[in-house]
């Protein structure tokens, strides 16, 4: 489980887990999941370009999910948020089909976006990750009070200066940088799992945003490497654990905040 072949599939993944409980961390906060489940499924057509162009897949993920950003942003501005994702994300994988159909050979890195090839990570992959990932950690350092403000009371923030727009801007950029980076590696599914699940735990157990945050990467940390380490053992798809650990973690977290309440109420009475 420790052999070389598998180091870079650690650190990749940790590295994915601790960027991604950061983002959600907003994502659950902002009530923004759906935007989170529609930009790593709208990146499918740069898969797509990228394969029928005969380039790096990485160029044409941030290309589409840049493009996404902005068209999400402008759509939302336009309407509601919900409709505007929705559209945004069936343009995109109606294009992407229509890129994949020019391609006349079978495209294996497009169809493993949706799962990822985590067990596969090259140094030539690990790089750019790591690279990603300092970029994000930078923007959430440089406007995490602002976005936090903003998220948690948008009155206080505007009365502040803080201006809505920008840091709904900031904050899906962020998204969509951490969404290209992660595709190639977890896949979509398992992106969109890492972006809620333990920060929606998380926010189940606590109501103090840094609690919530810290406790958002040590699920999100502790739901990939076990999923690495059961489908190492079981040769069973790390899909399947990272989903069914984070619906777990979700469903403990409920339940305990559901008990605890009930402990409160009956200790009032």
């Amino acid at each position: 489980m420790f052999s070389s072949f598998m180091i870079n599939t650690w650190i990749a993944a940790t590295a994915i887990a601790f960027v991604a409980a950061f983002i959600g961390f907003f994502v659950v906060v902002r009530r923004s999941a759906f935007a989170a489940h529609a930009l790593p499924l709208g990146a499918f057509p740069g898969a797509a370009a990228a394969n029928l162009l005969g380039v790096d897949p990485l160029i044409g993920l941030l290309v589409f999910v840049g493009m996404g950003v902005l068209l999400l942003r402008q759509l939302v501005r336009m309407g509601r948020r919900d409709v505007g994702t929705g559209l945004v994300l069936v343009l995109f994988l109606g294009v992407g089909a229509l890129l994949l159909s020019m391609t006349n050979a079978y495209a294996p890195a497009v169809f493993s976006l949706l799962f990822g090839e985590v067990l596969g990570v090259s140094d030539a992959d690990l790089w750019p990750i790591l690279g990603i990932c300092a970029l994000v950690v930078m923007g959430i350092a440089l406007y995490f009070r602002p976005l936090l403000l903003d998220s948690t009371f948008p009155d206080l923030a505007a009365l502040q200066g803080i201006r809505a727009a920008r840091m709904d801007l900031v904050f899906l950029t962020l998204l969509a940088l951490v969404t290209a980076m992660a595709l190639p590696v977890v896949g979509a599914f398992l992106v969109f799992t890492l972006l809620v699940g333990p920060p929606a735990a998380a926010q189940a157990l606590s109501g103090n945003p840094m609690r919530v945050l810290a406790l958002s990467v040590v699920f999100a940390e502790g739901c990939i490497w076990s999923a690495i380490a059961l489908s190492y053992w079981t040769n069973w798809p790390i899909g399947f654990f990272v989903g069914t650990i984070g619906a777990g973690l979700f469903t403990v977290a409920r339940s305990y905040r559901h008990w605890n309440q009930r402990q409160r109420n009956f200790a009032v009475l």
